[in-house]
């Protein structure tokens, strides 16, 4: 037994997905870090690996450099893994080198800029064998693995109709700024086609079919890119079609003034329903068409085993950002661990391959959409 040794793609001094990463890896004690191509310049990568305190000899200039020096190192000190926190269109490329060497993957989302990258992902990864992580750390926290249970077990009834938003007001404030309008992630050639459908919105279709057990089979979308000279989408209404016959909608938008992080997600079934609100999440709400209204919480006497395996603190206790990203690296770091001990293990919980290719489908299909005024568009027609 020993901790899994996790080498990191950006993440260079400044940045907070970085920070978050590192610090949601360590909180278990299961992985530590043992380098790093934290920047493209290698003087700035040197210079967050003295931050870390790592040795200079692991800090590289570039992923390629990594990848080809840790897989010349011994067996007993290369690194295990790679973990990817850049820009979005810097996914692609670290994934694909470090699978075709071997080296399994945690990637930030959306996986890829197109289609066909994800694909390309994820046939490398069905042929190699190799683990792949996407952090879409919501499904990492309790009372969503609540929901889903309450879903799972049939507790609901039939899923009919889902109502799911995500809301963010930072951008307003941007508008007319020249200086701050265009980050990367208003930049298609970083960002990809989509906006915040990339930076939020896949977060929102990956909660749906992560609580409910089923995917989005076709939508209707009808963006908004509200600011002069706005290419991306940063607010959208949708309209959703599920693959067990349920319907949903979607809102969201980073131009919701006075919004911070609404993240909102509602399932109603022929029983019962739940609502779980990111920005109080510890508390998950059911309503009964026979019984009275219900919140769980986590550590309580209601929830189901797997939740409480992951419930890290007392109830009434914040638990939230940070535990949900470590509850990712944990169901990660638990299965490399049973792979590299040759253990077989029961089907991990976190965000597959799979779950990246339907995200980058769900991009491209909305703003297909949009383009078609609002007209349905299947998933897998991408």
């Amino acid at each position: 037994m020993r901790k899994l040794r996790m080498g990191m793609v950006g993440g260079g001094l400044g940045s907070f997905m970085g920070d978050v990463h590192r610090k949601a890896s360590g909180l278990d004690g299961m992985i530590e870090l043992v380098c790093g191509a934290f920047n493209s310049s290698e003087e700035k990568s040197k210079e967050t690996g003295k931050a870390l305190f790592l040795p200079e000899e692991r800090c590289y200039g570039s992923f390629q450099e990594m990848i080809e020096k840790e897989k010349e190192l011994p067996e007993g000190e290369r690194m295990d893994f790679v973990t990817i926190v850049t820009p979005n269109h810097l996914h692609f490329e670290p994934a694909k080198t470090a699978l075709e060497n071997g080296f399994h993957v945690v990637c930030d989302k959306p996986m890829t800029l197109t289609v066909e990258e994800a694909k390309t992902l994820e046939k490398l990864v069905n042929e190699t064998g190799l683990l792949f992580a996407l952090t879409h750390n919501y499904t990492g926290n309790a009372m969503v693995k609540q929901a889903k249970a309450l879903v799972d077990h049939g507790e609901l009834g039939e899923i009919t109709k889902i109502q799911i938003q995500y809301l963010q007001g930072w951008m307003a404030a941007e508008v007319g700024q020249e200086a701050k309008i265009k980050p990367w992630r208003a930049d298609p050639k970083k960002s990809g086609v989509g906006g915040s459908l990339a930076d939020i919105g896949t977060h929102a279709e990956n909660l749906v079919s992560y609580i409910t057990g089923s995917e989005i089979k076709e939508l209707a979308a009808d963006l908004g890119r509200i600011g002069e000279g706005r290419v991306l989408d940063n607010d959208g209404s949708l309209l959703l079609r599920l693959s067990n016959g349920a319907k949903g909608s979607m809102s969201i938008s980073q131009m919701a003034v006075g919004e911070e992080n609404a993240l909102i997600v509602k399932v109603y079934g022929s029983k019962g329903s739940l609502e779980w609100n990111q920005e109080e999440s510890t508390k998950l709400i059911t309503k009964w068409i026979d019984k009275p209204e219900r919140t769980f919480t986590p550590d309580g006497n209601d929830i189901y085993d797997e939740v409480r395996a992951i419930s890290r603190i007392p109830k009434g206790h914040p638990e939230g950002y940070l535990e949900a990203f470590a509850n990712i690296y944990r169901a990660f770091a638990k299965h490399l661990m049973s792979v590299l001990n040759n253990e077989p293990i029961e089907k991990p919980d976190y965000p597959s391959v799979a779950d990246g290719v339907r995200g980058v489908q769900f991009i491209h299909a909305a703003v297909e959409s949009d383009k078609q005024n609002a007209s349905w568009v299947k998933l897998n027609s991408f």
